[in-house]
C-alpha cells in the first residue's frame, strides 16, 4: 500500500474537493443525465453521452481521491523543530550562484504542485536535490538548462 505524503492544506484542499465533487458536482451531472434522458433517443443524444462521460471522470476523481486520503500520511513541519534541514514540507529559499536570483519554493505531495504558486512536488528533481541539505549548503541541481549551481538561503517550516 502507497503511503501518499502530503502538506496538511493539501489533505483539507482534497477533502473540500471530494466533499463539493459529492455534493454538488455529482447532483448537477445526475440531473443534467435525466435532463437528457428526456429529450428521446439516447444513441444520438450528444447531452446525454456528454452527460455521461462527465459522470465517469467524476466518479473516477472521487475514487481517486478516496483512494490517496486513505494512505495519505500528513506531515505537518509546523509542529517540528526546525533544525535548517530540507524536509517534506520546508519552504526553501535558494540561489542561483551564477546569477544571484533568489527563489522560493515550498515542497509538497504531488497532488499540491503548482508550479505557478511555487509549490513543488517533492519528486521534482529540484525537491530531489534540495531534500536533506541544510542551510548555507551549496548544491548542484539537473535542470533542463544543466547542472545549476545554488546556495540554500533559508530553510522555514511555515
Amino acid at each position: 500500500m502507497n503511503q501518499y505524503p502530503m502538506t496538511a492544506k493539501g489533505a483539507e484542499l482534497l477533502r473540500e474537493e471530494l466533499q463539493h465533487l459529492k455534493s454538488v458536482k455529482r447532483p448537477q451531472i445526475i440531473k443534467s443525465i435525466a435532463e437528457a434522458r428526456e429529450h428521446g433517443d439516447l444513441k444520438e443524444n450528444a447531452e446525454y453521452h456528454a452527460a455521461r462521460e462527465q459522470q465517469s471522470f467524476c466518479e473516477g476523481r472521487i475514487q481517486d481521491i478516496e483512494g490517496k486520503l486513505s494512505n495519505i500520511q500528513i506531515i505537518d513541519v509546523t509542529k517540528m523543530a526546525n533544525n535548517g534541514k530540507v524536509i517534506f514540507g520546508a519552504t526553501v529559499t535558494i540561489v542561483n550562484l551564477s546569477n544571484d536570483e533568489e527563489i522560493t519554493y515550498k515542497i509538497v505531495g504531488e497532488d499540491e504542485a503548482d508550479i505557478k504558486n511555487n509549490l513543488i512536488s517533492y519528486g521534482s528533481p529540484i525537491a530531489r536535490g534540495l531534500i536533506g541539505k541544510s542551510l548555507d549548503d551549496i548544491v548542484n541541481i539537473q535542470t533542463p538548462k544543466g547542472s545549476i549551481e545554488f546556495e540554500i538561503s533559508a530553510v522555514e517550516y511555515i
